[in-house]
């Protein structure tokens, strides 16, 4: 079997403060003494760079007026993962030009793969991050570039993508030559991209698939539609790619593995889970074996969220008897999936 062995198995959860501009841009201490206490070492904050940008972006060229203050933030989750022992994972959610499908409601001024100065501006950020936790180890604090790049049916090639990350790449290493650096695979994190792998940076992965199971009645996906009108169930389920099952998933988280073996990569899993309106008993057959795989292929992972519709607590989910934990409502039986695991 092929493993990833070059990254730690981080396994945690997303965070979500500054996941939008209109988030509130703080982070709790008390995610951190949860993730701790129930046996987790990593957190994932996808971010918007808007929420550093003055006054908002409008323009090409506010999107370089940074308001380091707003950053104070992001320095007080470094420091809560410091305390508690948690590696922390800066992401940029939306980034300048870019912003994957789930948030297209604040349009971009440029298009990251293909404008030179929307490029400028990515390179831009990254070198004020990198500037800023420079000094601060990378098994405390990595970077994640920018979340699910589009792939080809969106118009963007393998050549496009590649020519971004590695501009990224160089821009924070001319500042931080030690930081650790995370790329997320293209078509939305599903896809595997070798040719990255002589930048000497980790992958990252998603345990969504089939989407018509994990984001069942979604709106913000946008093939929901056509799929509203079959319940999930598992280990057997249609999607728009075809039928998905078990077998299906090890061949590929197979390719990830395979990559990261044969070509020196590490692999991580950045984002999972399965939104509130798949029936729970389904969730949990799905997720059962998805964790399995994972593990088996020695690549750690992220949970989107740790409290909210994604997540082990807070889930709003109506078929799931929560226990009480710490004032939050506990789905115990996700929990012990992910702790098993």
């Amino acid at each position: 079997m092929y493993k990833q062995s070059l990254l730690p198995r981080w396994r945690g959860f997303n965070l979500l403060g500054m996941y939008t501009s209109n988030h509130d841009g703080s982070f709790m201490e008390e995610d951190f003494q949860i993730i701790t206490d129930l046996g987790f070492d990593f957190v994932r904050l996808p971010m918007s760079y808007r929420r550093w940008t003055k006054g908002g972006v409008i323009t090409a060229d506010e999107v370089f007026m940074i308001d380091e203050s707003k950053l104070e933030s992001v320095d007080a989750c470094v420091r809560l993962g410091e305390k508690y022992g948690v590696h922390v994972n800066i992401n940029l959610h939306r980034a300048p030009g870019f912003c994957c499908n789930i948030n297209p409601s604040e349009p971009e001024p440029f298009d990251l793969w293909h404008e030179e100065r929307a490029l400028e501006a990515f390179m831009f950020h990254w070198e004020t991050l990198a500037k800023r936790y420079k000094g601060i180890s990378s098994d405390k604090v990595s970077f994640d570039l920018v979340n699910e790049p589009p792939g080809e049916k969106d118009g963007v090639t393998h050549d496009d993508h590649r020519k971004v990350i590695a501009a990224a790449v160089a821009a924070i290493r001319a500042v931080d030559p030690g930081r650790y650096i995370i790329a997320d695979g293209m078509d939305g994190g599903n896809t595997a991209c070798p040719e990255l792998a002589d930048l000497n940076i980790g992958e990252s992965c998603r345990a969504y698939v089939p989407q018509a199971l994990s984001h069942y009645k979604a709106t913000w996906w946008r093939e929901h539609k056509e799929w509203e009108a079959v319940e999930p169930y598992w280990p057997l389920m249609p999607n728009h790619d075809g039928f998905w099952d078990y077998d299906r998933l090890y061949k590929h988280y197979g390719e990830w593995a395979r990559m990261a073996q044969e070509l020196g990569l590490g692999v991580h899993c950045g984002e999972g889970g399965c939104y509130i309106h798949t029936p729970h008993d389904v969730v949990l057959r799905w997720f059962e074996n998805v964790m399995d795989i994972l593990q088996g292929y020695n690549i750690g992972y992220a949970m989107w969220n740790l409290r909210g519709d994604f997540g082990i607590m807070d889930s709003n989910r109506k078929d799931v008897q929560y226990e009480e934990y710490r004032g939050h409502l506990l789905d115990r039986k996700m929990l012990d999936i992910l702790k098993k695991h």
